[in-house]
């Protein structure tokens, strides 16, 4: 094995790879909260910065929905909860 290289085990063919944080949180979009109600739930649950919260908002704007948080199962659920405390429609996949 190379210095600085990983030797990972190769998978079979049609098997599933463990990625590690196979969860997301998916936002769907609503006509009843402004915008930045959602920028600042979305600041609140994933700790993101202004900037990333407003893109975030735009995206689940423009496309109906968006996936705004990715990482284990139990971190994905603590995150949809707090976006569900204003009534925000999430919900967490497998991704």
């Amino acid at each position: 094995m190379e210095p600085g290289k990983i030797d990972l085990p190769k998978a079979a063919a049609g098997t599933e790879v463990d990625l590690g944080n196979p969860w997301q949180v998916v936002l769907f979009n609503d006509e009843v909260h402004s915008f930045d109600e959602v920028i600042l739930q979305i600041q609140k649950a994933t700790g993101a910065s202004l900037e990333k919260a407003a893109e975030l908002t735009l995206r689940v704007h423009h496309k109906g929905r968006a996936v705004v948080f990715y990482g284990p199962r139990d971190a994905c659920l603590r995150v949809a909860g707090i976006l569900q405390q204003i009534q925000l429609t999430a919900e967490v996949e497998r991704t």
